[in-house]
């Protein structure tokens, strides 16, 4: 499945891999890698292929960090500009997942100022009762913006997902999300979570730009 950073099993990156024969006149490639604030933080050139996996290689070293170990909770914090709205804060819900044990508890924090954003994925979420039937819905039919549904449903099935946010709590509510009143609160009840099922001593990480944070587990 597509994920940030992952070019095996990536669907994307494979049927492009698969088109690149077409191409039958010779190509100089150029390749720029982007950070954070949208400004060039490096350049590759020459072949094709050459010139792209270098660039992966430098966006590894820029957004991913290496982490030991998996944690019972996880704050991701989904930061100006990306904290727009519930659909580009789900960045920050994506990445943290990575780091985030199955059946942990993950916190996003974001202003969502201008609400949920897109109402496709909502809608979808919300006419779902559980968030397997919301991913069984979208392998009956794919329309636009139905990809964040079927992340955001993928992370809730397995774990606990509560947001500090200016959202409404029902409509949070109806995405499988849980309000929080704080992110202490949250990461509280989280760590509560943890010792229930029998963690002794949970772990928690934070992502404080969790839209741009990639972690790379460590096996």
């Amino acid at each position: 499945a597509a994920r940030s950073l992952a070019l095996e099993g990536n669907p994307v990156h494979e049927d492009m891999m698969d088109a690149l024969p077409l191409i039958k006149a010779p190509v100089f490639a150029l390749m720029t890698v982007l950070d954070k604030d949208q400004k060039v933080a490096a350049a590759t050139a020459g072949d094709l292929m050459a010139s792209f996996y270098a660039a992966v290689e430098t966006a590894r070293r820029i957004f991913c960090v290496p982490i030991p170990e998996r944690a019972d909770v996880v704050v991701s914090v989904a930061k100006f500009p990306m904290d727009i709205d519930l659909y580009q804060s789900q960045k920050a819900i994506d990445n943290g997942a990575l780091a985030l044990k199955d059946g942990g508890t993950l916190v996003l924090v974001s202003s969502c100022r201008d609400g949920i954003g897109d109402e496709a994925y909502a809608k979808l979420l919300a006419s779902a009762p559980t968030p397997a039937a919301a991913i069984a819905k979208i392998a009956d039919g794919y329309r636009l913006g139905y990809h964040k549904a079927a992340k955001m449903a993928a992370v809730s099935a397995r774990a606990t997902v509560v947001a500090m946010t200016e959202l409404d709590g029902a409509r949070l509510r109806s995405m499988f999300i849980q309000p929080a009143g704080s992110v202490q609160e949250a990461v509280d009840a989280g760590l509560a979570r943890a010792r229930d099922r029998g963690v002794k001593e949970p772990k928690v990480l934070v992502l404080a730009d969790g839209c741009v944070t990639v972690p790379n587990l460590q096996e």
